[in-house]
């Protein structure tokens, strides 16, 4: 039997991640695996060549960094206290390219991640990072769709 011993669960804090929460836990319960939580923030640095008056790019991208990591703080201790093992990474850059990084990197046997469900133009403008995801992971990927 495969043994699953580390899961990566990619969170946006939308409201749909907490929609996620009780199959996260109980797959990381049921293996007893360390959860590894992800949330990667857009690399703003590449607007610097914009003009943009009085706007320092790297002050925002680190205002953003520490914007994301309370975030990632407050998250894990409110929905993941009841897991002993948890590891969060918050790298910057395309979510699907970090994701997919991250798994390789820490050879992540599952990632479980949200499906927003996009359709037509909606899909085309922002594609999908579940379907980014899926097409080039290293292990499975459970994907929940948010009801």
């Amino acid at each position: 039997m495969k043994q699953i011993q580390k899961i990566l669960f990619p969170v946006d804090f939308s409201e749909s991640s907490e929609k996620y929460i009780p199959w996260v836990v109980t797959f990381a319960k049921q293996f007893d695996a360390t959860l590894y939580l992800i949330s990667v923030t857009p690399d703003v640095s590449n607007f610097a060549s914009f003009y943009a008056p009085h706007v320092n790019i790297k002050g925002f991208q680190d205002e953003i960094k520490e914007g994301a990591a309370k975030k990632m703080k407050e998250f894990s201790a409110r929905h993941l206290k009841e897991l002993p093992k948890v590891e969060t990474r918050m790298p910057t850059g395309k979510a699907e390219e970090k994701i997919l990084e991250v798994a390789r990197q820490e050879q992540i046997d599952l990632i479980i991640m949200g499906s927003h469900g996009r359709t037509g133009l909606e899909r085309t403008i922002f594609g999908s990072v579940a379907e980014k995801v899926i097409k080039s992971a290293p292990c499975p990927v459970l994907t929940i769709r948010p009801v």
